[in-house]
């Protein structure tokens, strides 16, 4: 078992993270930065089981014994205990939870299913909340922190995209209440991202263009500008809690 001494400074070479679906694309860079900020890592991952022993290699290579990996599906309702279970086995401890994992697909409602229903709703929402439920005392010893990836869509529904909407407004929703529910010992925070990485699914040129001319600074963004938010929520702002970041590129601010 890893024995990392209590914080007793903003800084994070003392701290525990759990980042879900971290094996790649944004989950992956939030995995790098909070590393490279001196974070000892459990990744978590699905499927991506490659992908996640790749990224525990290359961090380890860089501090070893730091990283550890971790295979759920966040829509099993027994996994949320059995990862932190696993994560008080190898810590003890937690610092820091990022429920970063999330699925995303189109649900036009003329063909949205029950199926499409409960895994929208259990990787974006179900799971997510009972982590944060299950992680609880660990953060609590802690004085640590939650940190969720909502969607610019929670406020605004993305067209055929109803049930993912609907999840990421409840997640939005979760991070006002949690930071009622666990503070004053933990922090509970979100970050929106707006058009950081284009949908695995693939848009045409015309679509992200359209995208792109409803956003103020008229580019996409970088997974790069979500890590270094959080690494700001989870380091340098003690005094925020219950509050979401859009890291849009100002797409908000348009009809």
């Amino acid at each position: 078992m890893s024995d990392y001494p209590a914080s007793t400074s903003t800084g994070l070479g003392d701290q525990v993270a759990l980042i879900t679906g971290a094996a790649h694309r944004i989950g992956a860079t939030l995995a790098r930065v909070l590393h490279g900020a001196g974070c000892a890592l459990v990744l978590h991952y699905r499927h991506s089981a490659d992908a996640a022993e790749a990224l525990a290699t290359e961090l380890n290579g860089a501090r070893p014994g730091s990283v550890d990996t971790l295979q759920a599906d966040l829509c099993d309702p027994h996994a949320p205990t059995a990862m932190i279970d696993r994560v008080r086995y190898l810590h003890g401890r937690l610092d820091i939870l990022v429920n970063n994992a999330s699925s995303f697909y189109p649900t036009p409602l003329e063909t949205a299913s029950e199926g499409d229903w409960d895994d929208l709703m259990g990787s974006n929402l179900r799971g997510p909340f009972f982590l944060a439920k299950a992680a609880a005392p660990l953060l609590r010893e802690r004085g640590g922190c939650i940190v969720n990836l909502v969607d610019i869509h929670a406020e605004r529904p993305l067209k055929e995209h109803p049930i993912y909407s609907i999840a990421k407004a409840g997640n939005a929703m979760m991070i006002k209440s949690l930071a009622r529910e666990l503070g004053p010992e933990v922090r509970v925070n979100g970050i929106a991202p707006g058009a950081i990485l284009w949908p695995e699914q693939g848009l045409d040129a015309a679509a992200k263009t359209t995208i792109l001319e409803r956003t103020a600074l008229a580019r996409p963004g970088s997974p790069e500008d979500i890590a270094r938010t959080l690494l700001f929520l989870v380091r340098d702002a003690p005094y925020i809690t219950g509050q979401i970041i859009a890291v849009d590129g100002g797409r908000t601010l348009q009809q």
